[in-house]
């Protein structure tokens, strides 16, 4: 029996660059967004643990579906293992710039 894929979903968030790994995900029932549902980390028996990959267990310890919002998305694969997830500063994103937005009415 085949094993269930496992996604590497890249996304920006807060001027860094989120790797995380996630069993399911899909458009969600609210507009603009991605839903992401079962994360997966390393193994617990590795011996040597990286600080990002920690910072992100602590993130999302006891999450059960993550909102992604569709513009932040960078890259999602469909890989045959989970990797280790990690955090990694954004870089070159000053020279982009941003879609003009409206002034909110009054």
């Amino acid at each position: 029996m085949a094993k269930d894929p496992i996604y590497r979903i890249k996304f920006v968030n807060q001027d860094e660059v989120y790797e995380i790994y996630a069993r399911y995900i899909y458009q969600s029932d609210l507009w603009g967004f991605l839903e992401i549902e079962e994360l997966v980390f390393g193994s617990q028996t590795q011996v040597v643990v990286d600080p990002s990959e920690e910072k992100l267990k602590q993130q999302f310890e006891g999450v059960e579906r993550s909102y992604i919002p569709m513009h932040s998305v960078i890259r999602i694969d469909e890989v045959t293992q989970e990797g280790v997830a990690k955090i990694t500063e954004a870089k070159g994103t000053g020279t982009v710039s941003h879609f003009p937005m409206m002034p909110p009415r009054n």
